[in-house]
Order: structure tokens, then C-alpha cells, then sequence
């Protein structure tokens, strides 16, 4: 009989939580399942036998009795990433409804975290924008995570100058220095303590007691730094239109740098690639229709936004043959066909010249 009351008891208490828990928007506000429970802990566990000592205890004894599987729903309520589920890009508002202002775009594979959900709408921060976009052109839980391992990045910041090693040894030679403040794609660590890492198309090492590792997904832009971008492309086309400087060698350089960080170390294939796919990027609908607008969009070349391209243009070093390559890439010359992505070669389904799969 005893035994009875208590199952009948583990029932109420199992019910009672269940049913507090859909009618409070749990996943949205508590943060997880058995922190909420805990919540409730003078009321659920009074109910029941005294040595159960909280709600978070009677509800994993129960679940285990009547084999409930509760981590499924545990680790969605507790990731926070969100991804942009979209083709092209998403609008960001500030309150959560179709009339509210524009803050800022979430584009095709742009990514953020969960700041609040509420009515079909999720309150996100995606670098420095932040505002609310509809659930219908959002991933999130598994999906999220699994998109974003396809389009994420581990990168490096460079803590203090050092050099890149062509082996993971102290004896190894040198390929060059990265200055402080640079930031490099990370390809993987070892547990020896190096890091292999993508230096102008080639494998070199770092010693990780010197960098900061850091996975990023790319973020949308404020509405902002989408009319700042806008009126430098237009201030560039201003000036090709009018001839009023020789634009066509300085674009060349600009392409040919960020070819020299992409793809300095790799053959000339690999080189006339990576300008293809940014002319690419410049003829398509989807992208800023000039190559200074390509390379500085927000989240798409990272030595363009760690600032490396420019450091390249300034020092000049950039080899006869990247220089080559952006002069055939502007003139037309495609060896990639349309395609108009690139990263290091993790297995992806792709074009593989090098060191690099397009796709």
C-alpha cells in the first residue's frame, strides 16, 4: 500500500513539473530542465518520501523507473547557438514582429547566440548586431551545431610575434613571423602542444602557449556597418567609372595580397583559384559587386578582417606569381568554373586543388 501511495506520489510530482515546465516557456526562460526543478524543491519534495532530499533527485529516480530519456531535451534547452537557415540573408529587427525597424541581416551561414525566445522569435547577438529574427529562418539544437561544423573556422590570435615553425620542433625551420594581433585558421592541436596551423596555403606550427584558440562562425552586420560598406563600394565605383586613378593596378594589388595570405604557399592552380572565386563572388547577386566590397564584407576572408591584407599591401610582400594569378582572375579566367567558396580540405565534397576544396 505504501509503496503505491509513493508511486502514486512520483506521478503528481512528475505531472506537476512537466506541466509547470511547458507552461512557463522553459525552454526560453529557465535555462534547463533540472536547475527549474530545483526551483521547486520545498514543493515537489515535501509531496514525496522524505529521503528524497529535491525535485531534480525524484524526477532522474522516475524518468530511470519508467525509462524516460530527458537529454535530448536537457541539451537543446541548453545551447545557445543559433544559426541563419536562409539563402540569401535574414532580416534582423529590433522588437519581435515583421513592422519593427531593421537593426541589421543575418546572412547564409551567419551564426549567434540565444539571448531569449518568444513567440516564434529569438532575441539574438551575432557579433555586434543585436535584435530579433524569426524562428522560420532559424536552426537550432543538433541542426545549428551540425551547420555550423561545416561552415565554422578554429582560429588562432597571435598573442606576441612568433614564428611558424615547418615542423611541430623548436629545430624545425622557419617559414616566417606572424606579427601580434594576427589571426590564422587552426587545421589541428596536438597534445605535444603545437598547433598546426594554415600559413599561406601551407602547413606550419605554432607553439598553442602562444595563441589564443577560438572556434568563430560568421556574423551578421548592424545596419550600420551594412551603409558604411555601401557607401565605401559606391566611393570605389565613383572612382573606376572616372578614371581619376589607376584603380585597376591598386585592385589587382588588393586581390593579389589577399591571394598572397589565402594561398601564397601553394602553386599557381591553387593561387588563380582563390581569385576566381572571389571574381565569382563580385558577378554574383548574392554579393557585393566589387572586389574591394567582396574581401571586406563582414565574416567572409579572415586575413581581411584580422587585418593581415592590409599589412600585406602595405609591406609589398606579395610574390610575382599571386600578383599573376589576381591579373588573370580580373581578366575572366576561371579555374574553378562558378563556385564561390574555398576553405582548408576537411573531406567536404568539392574541387580540390591543393591544399584547398572549393565549392
Amino acid at each position: 500500500m505504501a509503496g503505491g501511495r509513493r508511486l502514486s506520489a512520483l506521478c503528481i510530482a512528475l505531472l506537476l513539473a512537466v506541466t509547470i515546465f511547458y507552461n512557463t516557456d522553459m525552454i526560453a526562460e529557465a535555462g534547463s530542465v533540472r536547475n527549474y526543478l530545483n526551483d521547486f524543491n520545498g514543493g515537489a519534495s515535501a509531496i514525496l518520501d522524505p529521503g528524497a532530499t529535491n525535485a531534480s533527485e525524484i524526477i532522474d529516480a522516475t524518468a530511470r523507473e519508467w525509462n524516460l530519456d530527458l537529454t535530448a531535451v536537457t541539451k537543446e534547452e541548453e545551447s545557445t547557438l543559433v544559426m541563419a537557415n536562409v539563402s540569401n540573408a535574414l532580416n534582423v529587427r529590433a522588437e519581435p514582429n515583421t513592422e519593427a525597424n531593421k537593426v541589421g541581416k543575418l546572412y547564409k551561414d551567419c551564426g549567434g547566440t540565444i539571448l531569449e525566445r518568444r513567440d516564434g522569435w529569438t532575441l539574438l547577438q551575432s557579433g555586434e548586431l543585436i535584435g530579433w529574427a524569426s524562428d522560420e529562418y532559424l536552426l537550432f539544437g543538433e541542426e545549428a551545431e551540425t551547420l555550423a561544423a561545416s561552415v565554422g573556422v578554429t582560429v588562432a590570435h597571435i598573442d606576441d610575434g612568433l614564428k611558424v615553425r615547418k615542423e611541430p620542433s623548436l629545430e624545425a625551420g622557419v617559414y616566417g613571423v606572424l606579427p601580434k594581433g594576427d589571426e590564422v585558421e587552426v587545421l589541428s592541436v596536438g597534445e605535444d602542444g603545437w598547433a598546426c596551423i594554415d600559413y599561406e596555403g601551407s602547413d606550419g606550427y605554432v607553439y598553442t602557449e602562444y595563441i589564443t584558440i577560438e572556434f568563430k562562425i560568421d556574423a551578421g552586420e548592424t545596419m550600420e556597418a551594412i551603409k558604411e560598406r555601401e557607401a565605401a563600394e559606391a566611393e570605389a565605383k565613383r572612382h573606376v567609372n572616372y578614371g581619376e586613378y589607376t584603380t585597376d593596378a591598386d585592385t589587382t594589388l588588393l586581390l593579389a595580397a589577399l591571394i598572397q595570405c589565402e594561398a601564397g604557399g601553394e602553386s599557381y592552380e591553387g593561387q588563380l583559384a582563390v581569385g576566381a572565386v572571389v571574381m565569382n563572388r563580385v558577378r554574383s547577386a548574392a554579393y557585393p559587386d566589387t572586389i574591394h566590397g567582396v574581401i571586406y564584407a563582414s565574416g567572409q576572408f579572415t586575413p581581411a578582417q584580422s587585418g593581415k591584407v592590409n599589412r600585406v599591401l602595405e609591406s609589398g610582400r606579395i610574390s610575382q606569381s599571386c600578383i599573376d594569378a589576381a591579373t588573370e582572375a580580373i581578366s575572366g579566367v576561371s579555374n574553378v568554373g562558378d563556385l564561390t567558396h574555398f576553405r582548408r580540405n576537411n573531406g567536404r565534397e568539392g574541387l580540390v586543388i591543393g591544399n584547398h576544396v572549393f565549392y
